[in-house]
C-alpha cells in the first residue's frame, strides 16, 4: 500500500529465484494478490496468462518457501532495526488443513487426527506504540508425525519432529538478540509455550520475553535458592492485587467485545527445573518475575479474565507491570493475522497438487495478510485524524473512496476518514453502538474498492 512503490516491487524486488524474469514474475503475481488477496486463486488472477505464469513459477524448483519468504524477513528486521521502540516478536502455531489436496502425500494429521494439512508456526514483529506489524520474522511448515502414546521421555527428548521444538526454532529463527542495550526485542507467547526448555534457552540466548504460564511449577518466593519454596500459580493468586485498568476485551466464542477492569500484582521468583526432563536445556534454576493480572467486577456468567504471566524483564513497580500486560494483550494481533491468513486471503481454499507449489503459495499469502492486518491498525492509531490518508495508500485510491462517499474528491482526507469510508464500504454502518470496524469489514470494503480502482482505471483508458 506503499505510494512509491507497488506491493510486490516493496516485499519481493530482492528474491533471489536464480533468473530476474521469474523475480519480476513474482512481483506481478504478488501485486495481482495485493489488489484482489480474497477467493480463490482464479479469482486472484483474472487474467489467464496471469494465471499461467503463476502456476508455471510456483512449480520452479527455485521458488521455494524459504526463497520467497527471504526478501521480507529482511525488510522486516530492516524496520526493527529502525524504530528506538520495543519490538514485540509474537509466535504462535495455527493449522492449515488441505485435507482435500490427495495427490499431496507429505502433509501430517491436524485437529483430532481425521484431517491432513500443516502446522503454521508463526513469529510476527509488532510495534507496540504505533500499533503496527512489522512484518515477519519467521514461518514454519511443520508436518505432524503419528506418535504412540507409550513414547518414552527420553525417546521425546530426542525426537527431532517434536512439536514444543517449535517455538525453540521460531526464536532462533529470528535471529540474535540486538547487541545494543538501548533496544529491547520481547518474545511474546501464549501458554503453548510454557515449557522449561523455552524459558531456559530464551535465558541462556539472553532474549526477552512475556510468557503466559500454563503449568503450576515449583518456584523459590524470591530469587535466592534459599528463599522459601511453592507453586508459582498458588503463590500468584496469594499476592496482593494493586491498581486498576480499563482494556478491551476483543469478541470471541460467541461473545461480544466488552470493557474489563483488571488489577494486576508481582513479585520476583526462582523457577525450579522439572524432575522429568523432556527437553534439552541447562538444569538449573530461572529468576524470573510473575505478573498476575485479575478481572474484577466481571459481568454475572462471565469467567473472569486472569493471567499469570512470566518474564525476565525487570518488574519493581507498577508501571512496570502494567507494560508487561499490556505486551501480553498485543499476543492478540497474532490471532488476528491468523484469520486474515484464512478469511482474508483464503489459504486453506488452494488447490495445488503438489507441495512444491503449494509452499510458495502459503509464503506469498502469509506477506498479503500482514497488509491486511495493518489496514486495521492504521484507523486505530493515534494520529489517525491527522495523519493524511495518501502517506498510506496511493492517491488514487483516496480519490474514488472520496468520490464514492461524498461524490466529491477530497484529496485532504485523513487516514481516519478513508478507513471508516472503507468500512462503511465493507458494510459498517457506523453507529454510535456499533464496535470499531475490524480487518474482516475492512477487507471486504478493500476487495470492493479493488473492483471500483479497476473500473476508474479503465474508463480513463476508453477515455483517453
Amino acid at each position: 500500500m506503499a505510494t512509491t512503490t507497488t506491493f510486490g516491487a516493496s516485499h519481493f524486488a530482492t528474491t533471489d529465484l536464480g533468473h530476474k524474469k521469474r523475480t519480476e514474475c513474482l512481483v506481478r503475481i504478488a501485486d495481482c494478490i495485493y489488489r484482489h488477496p480474497g477467493g480463490t486463486l482464479p479469482a486472484k488472477f483474472h487474467a489467464p496468462k496471469d494465471y499461467k505464469a503463476m502456476v508455471r513459477l510456483m512449480n520452479r524448483p527455485e521458488v521455494t518457501h524459504a526463497a520467497v519468504l527471504a526478501p521480507h524477513y529482511e525488510r522486516t528486521l530492516a524496520l526493527m532495526y529502525q524504530t528506538t521502540n520495543p519490538v514485540l516478536i509474537l509466535h504462535d502455531t495455527t493449522e492449515l488443513d488441505y485435507s482435500g489436496l490427495n495427490s499431496i502425500t507429505d502433509l501430517g494429521p491436524i485437529g483430532n487426527g481425521g484431517c491432513r494439512g500443516y502446522l503454521c508456526h508463526n513469529s510476527l514483529a509488532f510495534d507496540p506504540d504505533r500499533r503496527e506489524v512489522l512484518g515477519l520474522m519467521s514461518q514454519i511448515l511443520h508436518c505432524r508425525e503419528h506418535v504412540g502414546p507409550r513414547e518414552s521421555a527420553k525417546s521425546k527428548r530426542e525426537r527431532a519432529s517434536r512439536e514444543s521444538r517449535l517455538w525453540l526454532r521460531g526464536m532462533t529463527a529470528t535471529g540474535p538478540a540486538p547487541a545494543e542495550a538501548s533496544r529491547l526485542w520481547v518474545h511474546v507467547a501464549d501458554r503453548g509455550a510454557d515449557t522449561y526448555e523455552f524459558f531456559g534457552n530464551l535465558v541462556r540466548q539472553e532474549r526477552s520475553f512475556v510468557i503466559r504460564s500454563c503449568k503450576n511449577r515449583c518456584i523459590r518466593l524470591g530469587h535466592k535458592e534459599n528463599d522459601p519454596s511453592g507453586y508459582l500459580h498458588t503463590y500468584a493468586r496469594s499476592l496482593q492485587l494493586q491498581g486498576h485498568r480499563q482494556v478491551t476485551v476483543s469478541a470471541r466464542d460467541g461473545c461480544a467485545e466488552r470493557r474489563a477492569t483488571l488489577k494486576v500484582a508481582f513479585a520476583p521468583i526462582l523457577l525450579w527445573p522439572p524432575k522429568a526432563c523432556f527437553g534439552h536445556y541447562e538444569r538449573r534454576p530461572v529468576p524470573l518475575w510473575v505478573v498476575y493480572v485479575r478481572e474484577v467486577e466481571a459481568p454475572a456468567g462471565t469467567a473472569p479474565l486472569e493471567w499469570i504471566l512470566l518474564t525476565n524483564v525487570p518488574v519493581t513497580s507498577l508501571e512496570d507491570a502494567w507494560e508487561r500486560v499490556s505486551w501480553y494483550q498485543c499476543r492478540w494481533v497474532l490471532e488476528e493475522y491468523h484469520k486474515a491468513q484464512k478469511t482474508g486471503c483464503a489459504i486453506e481454499e488452494l488447490q495445488f497438487t503438489s507441495s512444491q507449489a503449494l509452499q510458495p503459495m502459503i509464503a506469498l499469502l502469509s506477506v498479503a495478510a500482514v497488509t491486511l492486518l495493518n489496514l486495521r491498525d492504521a484507523s486505530r492509531r493515534p494520529d489517525a485524524k491527522e495523519r493524511p490518508a495518501t502517506s498510506v495508500v496511493d492517491v488514487s485510491y483516496v480519490t474514488v473512496l472520496s468520490g464514492w462517499r461524498h461524490k466529491t474528491v477530497r484529496p485532504d482526507w485523513s487516514v481516519h476518514d478513508f478507513f471508516y469510508a472503507l468500512a462503511r464500504l465493507g458494510g459498517h454502518q457506523n453507529r454510535k453502538r456499533d464496535s470499531r470496524p475490524g480487518w474482516l469489514v475492512l477487507w471486504r470494503g478493500w476487495m470492493a474498492l479493488q473492483h471500483m480502482v479497476d473500473g476508474a482505471e479503465i474508463g480513463r483508458k476508453f477515455r483517453g
